[in-house]
């Protein structure tokens, strides 16, 4: 009797070593399985943060680089000889308005807003007014919002300012439409 309840203790030690066996092995597949769906996790966290990051650096020099454009626009009004002149759209961009911070020794800052995004291949050129022909002063873009700020060199003797469509590396003469006109 005894070698039958040994056999049957041994027995129950063989299943119960299986069933331990097989209960770790289950475990083991379920962490490796969770830790793998973790580390996917992780990892696209991860890569968003990475794009967050990026965005907010775009940004932050943006800010910066309108920050630099604005401070040389206060600049430039602190001097009396300085004078705002104002452009309203004609044309395709009848809605547009720009400022020009104007100092006829400095230069100035060109202030554009609600001007549709130039046609691919195209982009805006100032013109400056005063001579016996109209002179480039800047070539620009503006942004998905139609807002533009563009420094512009100083010109002996101009009187006013025109915008027009050209091509996007700029034009000797005007040889598109009127987009925004001092009045």
């Amino acid at each position: 009797m005894t070698t039958a309840v040994g056999a049957s203790r041994v027995g129950w030690l063989a299943w119960t070593a299986a069933t331990a066996v097989i209960v770790a092995l289950a475990a083991m597949l379920t962490a490796g399985v969770v830790a793998a769906r973790y580390e996917a996790r992780l990892g696209q966290m991860a890569r968003e943060t990475a794009a967050v990051r990026e965005r907010r650096q775009r940004d932050e020099a943006a800010l910066r680089e309108q920050l630099t454009a604005y401070q040389g626009a206060i600049d430039l009004l602190r001097d009396p000889a300085t004078r705002v002149v104002e452009l309203r759209g004609a044309g395709p961009g009848a809605e547009a308005t720009a400022r020009l911070i104007w100092n006829d020794k400095a230069g100035g800052d060109l202030l554009v807003a609600n001007l549709p995004p130039a046609p691919a291949g195209k982009a805006y050129e100032l013109w400056t007014l005063g001579g016996p022909a109209p002179r480039p002063a800047a070539v620009f873009q503006v942004d998905a919002s139609g807002r533009a700020v563009q420094r512009v060199e100083p010109a002996a003797g101009a009187s006013g300012f025109a915008v027009t469509l050209e091509p996007a590396a700029g034009s000797p003469a005007p040889t598109g439409p009127v987009v925004l006109a001092a009045r």
